[in-house]
């Protein structure tokens, strides 16, 4: 399995579009065959820092996300567009 946290940073009158980009893409992305969870959050006290959790069952299943249509338009051509920062964070299981 591959883990892993995606952190990014918006502008404050960005909060609406970046909603409504994560909103669809967690959506679309939970349906993928290949995806056991995506999940985005933001961080208390910084509603402008998105942390997004997502794990995939192999690499294929994370070179088919990153493939498809939902994440080509609400990723590299909507939140990257918009975001300030970004850091990715890659997680080993501990047991």
């Amino acid at each position: 399995m591959i883990s892993f946290i995606v952190r990014m940073k918006f502008r404050p009158e960005d909060r609406q579009r970046v909603a409504d980009l994560l909103t669809a893409l967690a959506a679309a992305s939970r349906r993928e065959p290949g995806c056991m969870t995506y999940i985005a959050h933001t961080i208390e006290g910084e509603p402008d820092t998105v942390l997004i959790y997502e794990q995939y069952r192999d690499e294929q299943a994370l070179d088919a996300h990153r493939a498809s249509k939902h994440f080509q338009t609400g990723a590299v051509a909507g939140l990257y567009q918009l975001m300030l920062d970004r850091q990715t964070e890659n997680l080993c299981p501990v047991a």
